[in-house]
């Protein structure tokens, strides 16, 4: 709580964190966190978290395999271009424009999204690299060609 949004004039701790986190997380970050809690309860550690550890490992495993064959991955950073703020309130419709960058924050991959072009209303295409761990070198440097190659302008 020293950097970011705090709470003016609280009486007490309880009611400095309650307020910070109720003025300075909007909904879908407090829904994310109560999902994450959730999962993470003892009750549900075997079930989830222990599962979702072993779907890490596979999917980390996927990627190191394209790797030994290629220097970096190009792909879509989401399934449309980006929404006009506001326009998506359903939190299915957010949680499936994630769909192309969780797997590799799941394998741990540095990754840049690049924007590439706009659409016909005027919002950002965007494509990202992926590089293979600790590669960011590599990951930089073909953004960068990337970048002068589609010759992107606001």
């Amino acid at each position: 709580m020293r950097y970011g949004k705090r709470a003016a004039d609280p009486k007490n701790l309880e009611e400095l964190y309650f307020n910070t986190r109720s003025e300075g997380f909007g909904e879908e970050v407090k829904r994310r966190i109560l999902l994450g809690n959730f999962v993470l309860s003892s009750g549900y550690y075997d079930a989830y978290y222990l599962k979702a550890q072993n779907v890490r490992h596979l999917i980390r495993n996927e990627f190191n395999a394209i790797f030994e064959e290629a220097d970096l991955i190009l792909s879509p950073v989401a399934p449309s271009v980006a929404p006009k703020i506001g326009e998506i309130e359903d939190p299915l419709e957010m949680y499936k424009s994630d769909m192309y960058t969780i797997a590799i924050n799941l394998a741990g991959l540095p990754a840049i999204s690049i924007p590439v072009g706009k659409n016909a209303d005027g919002m950002p295409i965007g494509l990202q690299l992926i590089a293979k761990a600790f590669d960011e070198k590599v990951l930089l440097d073909g953004a960068l060609s990337m970048e002068k190659a589609v010759n992107y302008t606001k």
